[in-house]
């Protein structure tokens, strides 16, 4: 048999225990999430789909960016509306995928042959632009984000 000193200590542990685990999963909890909306346009034509993705730091010019949609193209503009977004800081960019290959096409000297963009809409000349270039900071909020699509 348990002395009562025994069960007590571990029942008061065990409330121990609980009250860490609960106050843990609160403090890991995410913060709440926004929505983000981009509202691209300058589409040329109805050919294809657009790809978006929303894109953090690392993520940024690479195709695997955790936020990201596709939709038929239509002129002159479409909107694409990411859910359950992180406050963070973050990118967006968008082609237009003509052929459908899910790539964006280059010249065999890197230009893009397709549509593309980013966020504020920074000037392309001689390579693609810096992360700083196109972030955007966003709060619980959320926002919208207007951009343009240019062909080269």
């Amino acid at each position: 048999m348990i002395p009562d000193f025994a069960r007590q200590r571990r029942h008061s542990v065990g409330l121990g225990a609980l009250a860490t685990m609960l106050f843990g999963a609160a403090w890991l909890a995410p913060a709440h999430a926004a929505t983000v909306s981009a509202e691209i346009s300058n589409i040329p034509d109805n050919t294809g789909t657009i790809r978006v993705a929303l894109c953090t730091e690392d993520e940024f010019l690479k195709p695997s960016c955790a936020f990201h949609a596709e939709t038929a193209s239509t002129t002159p503009r479409i909107t694409v509306v990411f859910s359950d977004v992180p406050a963070g800081t973050y990118a967006i960019q968008a082609y237009q995928d003509r052929n459908g290959d899910a790539k964006l096409n280059r010249t065999f000297i890197g230009i893009p042959k397709e549509p593309i963009g980013f966020s504020r809409d920074p000037k392309l000349s001689y390579g693609p632009p810096s992360f700083e270039e196109c972030a955007l900071r966003f709060t619980d909020a959320g926002g919208t984000v207007a951009l343009k699509l240019i062909t080269h």
